[in-house]
């Protein structure tokens, strides 16, 4: 069984785009080329690995599995070629960690500041994603840690428990909803909202609860950290849903009042993840190690 790096990335933007014309420009391939390296791979794995149709291709189960494998494959490439230039600026290691909003925001920069003080020769990429996107991250290897929501990871993925990370909403103090201890999310939906940047996990978490409950949250403004979404519910632009640690920190300082959500979903609790910490690299499992002592 042969078959080459370009081989893999070809597949997996083959993959990706659904198409073997747009996986072939992805990679600047000619598409005779492209076609026969895929007809390779499929002779040499002795399976079929694609369903070739008018619209472009569909995987097979076989496809699926190569895909994953694959991805794992570049990823640990791509890794390798990292940590061996990092060795020329100094750094030995690069650990990926994939983290949610709250996780982000609230506990990591101080808790990483003080593991990359204690160990100067390893750095950390951190990137901030939605619980569910973290644990298929972990499972295809393209993340060697996280810290995401616990109810959202497998049975087949590790996990330490980390805190408690409930989700309340906030208003202004001279608000209605400020006398009240709890609320579903349904009874509010109807009001003005300010949230984080469309980009940030918690806005497609919490907008996508809000969805399955047939509404659509209307965003006054959309801004990218829980001190000034404090500042803009305090002057009475709207309601806003953030993490309790984030909410009981703002109401220190600013006129908002904190309500508890009623719903499930709003009751989460953050782990640390991996697909094996016996496994890890040993700058992830160090990672793993003080997260686990610092844990609020």
């Amino acid at each position: 069984m042969r078959f080459d790096l370009v081989d893999l990335q070809l597949f997996i933007a083959v993959a990706e785009t659904r198409s073997i014309t747009n996986g072939a420009q992805r990679l600047h391939l000619a598409l005779a080329s492209a076609s026969a390296r895929i007809k390779g791979l499929e002779q040499a794995l002795g399976v079929v690995l694609l369903v070739r149709g008018r619209r472009g291709v569909e995987l097979t189960p076989a496809g699926e599995s190569l895909l994953d494998h694959a991805r794992i494959v570049i990823h640990n490439v791509e890794a390798l070629r990292g940590d061996l230039l990092a060795f020329s600026r100094g750094v030995k290691a690069t650990v990926r960690f994939l983290a949610n909003t709250s996780g982000l925001s609230e506990y990591l920069p101080k808790v990483l500041a003080a593991f990359l003080g204690q160990h100067p020769h390893i750095s950390v990429d951190v990137e901030e994603r939605e619980s569910g996107d973290i644990a298929h991250a972990i499972l295809t290897g393209a993340a060697d840690l996280g810290l995401a929501a616990e109810h959202a990871l497998p049975d087949s993925i590790e996990r330490i428990p980390f805190s408690e990370d409930r989700l309340v909403l906030i208003a202004a103090r001279g608000d209605e909803l400020a006398g009240r201890r709890q609320v579903d999310l349904s009874e509010v939906v109807e009001r003005d909202f300010v949230g984080l940047i469309t980009s940030s996990a918690l806005h497609a978490h919490v907008t996508g609860h809000a969805a399955r409950l047939g509404a659509r949250l209307r965003f006054r403004a959309r801004l990218n950290n829980f001190d000034a979404i404090g500042e803009m519910v305090a002057a009475g632009i709207g309601v806003a849903v953030m993490p309790e640690v984030a909410a009981k920190r703002c109401a220190r300082a600013m006129k908002i009042s904190v309500v508890r959500i009623r719903d499930p979903w709003a009751n989460r609790r953050l782990a640390i993840c991996a697909r094996s910490f016996k496994s890890l690299p040993r700058p992830a499992k160090q990672l793993a190690d003080h997260l686990r002592t610092v844990a609020p």
